[in-house]
């Protein structure tokens, strides 16, 4: 055997949640270039078509496609419309930076429906595709508010510790039928999510000094454990999280937000 192989996506279709920026963007780039064709989805469809424009320039395969994962129609579309799937990574999310006890019922729903509803449904249905066809990768983006919470973030980290139970969930469920799921934990990564930080200085700093490498990551950053997961590298991983932060939770310290 050679074990360079083992990270070899040729011949195999993935489908890219949120490939429209940040994490998902780069995951789908990523992906392409160890050989896998590549949907790139997105709500926006200008993006979506935009990310697998640049799959193309890279000299990629990628077709892209519209969908809101809250939407349990549109998802069932999606996965059940491709011709062939392999791998399915998942990377949308919104934030509501507040207090728990400041956070309105409607803003509390919007977070849990794209969070937390939006995932399970993405993972419903290509758990069924990959059950059925009996093999199979699905990696759900989950997030170090899985595991640990600072204040402002309460709704936040629920839905990812959510996500990341349900995975652990599916992991039992599906690896009897050839099918492996697990999650990513990114500590901080510049993306349009993270912008309001980026904004101010103070809090940019304190949050790149909190991890051991002292600094923010790049959605680039994210690639590797991506294609790690998707591959025949991690053949014998399923149900784990994968920590993807920088040293964010070995060091362990706290910061304290301006909400």
């Amino acid at each position: 055997m050679n074990y360079r192989d083992l990270f070899e996506l040729s011949g195999k279709h993935a489908l890219v949640v949120g490939a429209g920026s940040g994490i998902g963007r780069a995951v789908a780039a990523g992906l392409a270039d160890f050989g896998a064709s590549v949907t790139c989805a997105d709500v926006n469809a200008e993006a979506a078509d935009a990310a697998a424009g640049e799959v193309a320039a890279r000299g990629g395969k990628a077709d892209a496609a519209v969908v809101d994962i809250t939407q349990e129609a549109q998802v069932g579309e999606l996965v059940t419309g491709l011709s062939k799937l392999d791998v399915v990574v998942s990377t949308p999310s919104i934030n509501v930076r507040k207090p728990l006890l400041d956070v309105s019922v409607e803003e509390f729903q919007r977070v849990i429906d794209l969070n937390l509803k939006g995932n399970f449904l993405v993972m419903r249905a290509a758990g069924r595709r990959l059950a059925e066809q009996g093999k199979g990768s699905l990696v759900i983006f989950s997030s170090i508010r899985s595991q640990v919470v600072e204040p402002g973030q309460g709704v936040y980290a629920a839905t990812k510790a959510g996500t990341l139970q349900m995975i652990r969930a599916l992991a039992a469920e599906l690896g009897p039928k050839g099918v492996r799921a697990n999650a990513v934990a990114p500590g901080v990564v510049e993306t349009p999510l993270t912008a309001q930080i980026k904004n101010q200085p103070s809090w940019y700093r304190a949050y790149a000094e909190k991890g051991a490498l002292g600094r923010w990551a790049q959605p680039s950053e994210m690639v590797g454990a991506v294609v790690y997961l998707a591959s025949d590298a991690s053949s014998f991983v399923t149900g784990s999280l994968l920590l993807v932060d920088g040293g964010w939770t070995a060091v362990d310290g706290r910061f304290t937000p301006p909400l």
